[in-house]
């Protein structure tokens, strides 16, 4: 099994308040969501008016397909212009290994 994850700090300049900040956040993630099989969460930056940090993860039994899930939602949420996506970092392992039987 392989597990791709990413996150993403985004910069949301629009935002004047936590709730303008949250209301950005949410339809991102939504979007997401609709879009693709993928479970993300704002994971820092909870308390900032502008900043926005999203995790998200992908599992798959093939390495290269999850990578490309994780570039695809990536591109995604930069395409959405509800932010401007400043940082991303991304990471694909392996993880457990042949059943015991």
């Amino acid at each position: 099994m392989h597990v791709a994850i990413a996150r993403l700090s985004i910069l949301i300049p629009h935002s004047h308040s936590l709730k303008e900040k949250r209301a950005a956040v949410r339809k991102i993630k939504d979007r997401v969501k609709a879009k693709y099989d993928v479970k993300i969460a704002e994971v820092d930056g909870l308390d900032t008016w502008q900043r926005a940090v999203l995790g998200f993860a992908v599992v798959s039994n093939d390495g290269e397909y999850a990578q490309q899930e994780v570039d695809r939602v990536i591109r995604f949420v930069d395409g959405l212009g509800l932010g401007q996506l400043i940082a991303d970092d991304r990471d694909v392992f392996q993880f457990g290994g042949e059943w015991a039987t």
